[in-house]
This record gives structure tokens, C-alpha cells and sequence, in this order.
């Protein structure tokens, strides 16, 4: 089970809205709105998927690498890599 099941219906809202925030920006490119304005949402958009992958990071760390560390050092060792791949990937974009 994922270590983000407690908090599903948040996470889903929230990218529900940044859903919601990308279609915005699409139309404000359809209407030709000034480009620093566009660009401005765009990085509203990253900051709030930004936290999102924060949180989910944060949630996988609480319970998927310690679950597993309870389970074996191997396996407790492989959840770490895991996750600073995870990281390494965020970092990265």
C-alpha cells in the first residue's frame, strides 16, 4: 500500500487543481496574454507540483522506507536508493 493512502483525496485535489491552472494557462496563451503573465503561472504551476512531490517524498520516507528498513537492512538499504533516485530526478527537473 502506498504511503500516501491516508492523504489520497489531498493529493487528488490538489492536482486537480493544478489541473485546473495548466488549462488556464493554455487558454491565456490562446489569448494572446502578455508573456510575462503567462510565465508567472507557469511558476505558480511548478511551485504547487513542486509540493506535491515534496509531500509525496515526504510521505513514501515515513512509510515505505521505514516499513521496509523494520523488514531487513537490504531491503531498508534498497528504499533509500529508491528514493534518492527519486530525489536525484526532482532535483534534476
Amino acid at each position: 500500500m502506498p504511503g500516501y493512502t491516508g492523504t489520497k483525496d489531498d493529493y487528488l485535489k490538489r492536482l486537480r487543481r493544478i489541473e485546473g491552472q495548466v488549462r488556464g494557462i493554455a487558454r491565456m496563451v490562446d489569448e494572446d496574454v502578455y508573456c510575462i503573465d503567462v510565465l508567472t503561472q507557469v511558476s505558480a504551476v511548478t511551485k504547487a507540483l513542486q509540493a506535491v512531490s515534496l509531500g509525496l517524498m515526504e510521505d513514501h520516507l515515513a512509510h515505505c522506507v521505514v516499513d521496509a528498513a523494520r523488514e531487513s537492512h537490504e531491503a531498508g538499504d534498497a528504499k533509500v536508493r529508491e528514493a534518492a533516485e527519486a530525489i536525484a530526478r526532482l532535483v534534476r527537473s
